[in-house]
């Protein structure tokens, strides 16, 4: 993996030629014999992402509801609204088993946050039905992997 130039080091090749070219014209300077510079060490690949559960599709789901339900039901003052940013950490420890795979739990989880902080400011009737789907699906959700999956 090819790391970027930092912008100091980029301005400094940059203005190579332009300094090189004004040093022409000046004295020559004996510099101090340099011993030729070592390759950086390449770092080892990560090891390759297994591949994806068979139950990856509805975790991702419901990883999407739960942030969904962690806005509503905080927004409608509901007495488990507490709870869902801990089922969260929940799934986070028992499914995130690599940082790619982590990424994507919290990025659904965010994505159904963030869907709902955007579109609602108070608790209103719609924003109470969407709580109440949401949960249904939910539940569908986690007794079908539950269910076919073990767990």
């Amino acid at each position: 993996m090819r790391r970027p130039v930092p912008f100091a080091l980029a301005t400094l090749l940059a203005l190579g030629p332009v300094l090189a070219a004004s040093d022409a014209g000046a004295q020559q300077r004996s510099a101090p014999a340099r011993a030729p510079a070592k390759p950086p060490e390449k770092e080892p690949p990560p090891p390759p992402e297994p591949p994806p559960a068979p139950y990856d599709r509805d975790l991702m789901r419901l990883s999407e509801i739960v942030g969904a339900l962690a806005f509503l039901r905080n927004l409608c003052a509901a007495s488990d609204a507490a709870e869902w940013p801990t089922r969260m950490k929940a799934i986070l420890e028992s499914e995130g088993v690599t940082p790619t795979r982590r990424d994507r739990l919290a990025g659904a989880y965010n994505r159904g946050f963030r869907g709902y902080s955007l579109t609602y400011r108070v608790c209103t009737p719609a924003a109470t039905e969407a709580s109440r789907r949401y949960l249904a699906e939910g539940e569908r959700l986690s007794h079908a992997i539950a269910g076919r999956f073990g767990g």
